[in-house]
């Protein structure tokens, strides 16, 4: 395995800048799918309330949002997740 030098970066799965669905879960409550989405705009102000995807839990006990961003890199994307993950609404993120 060759590790990583400015010469040698190790594939990073992606390439960037690309579209990338962020998601995030939490209880079924009114307000989540909103609080997801205006976390995530303020990174990626481009997304759109049309973009936004919701799914309910089989017991509707949870709600999965999934918004579609244009990650500019990989660090574009950390800073989103740890700003979701800050959220108290949000249990789980992917």
């Amino acid at each position: 395995m060759n590790a990583e030098t400015p010469d040698n970066p190790q594939d990073e799965g992606l390439t960037f800048p690309c579209e990338y669905p962020v998601k995030a879960m939490g209880a079924n409550k009114d307000n989540f799918r909103d609080e997801i989405y205006q976390c995530i705009k303020q990174h990626a102000p481009e997304v759109s309330k049309e973009g936004v995807q919701i799914k309910t839990s089989k017991n509707d006990r949870y709600l999965s949002v999934t918004v579609l961003v244009y990650a500019q890199s990989r660090d574009h994307l950390i800073n989103i997740y740890q700003d979701l993950r800050a959220l108290d609404s949000v249990v789980w993120t992917l």
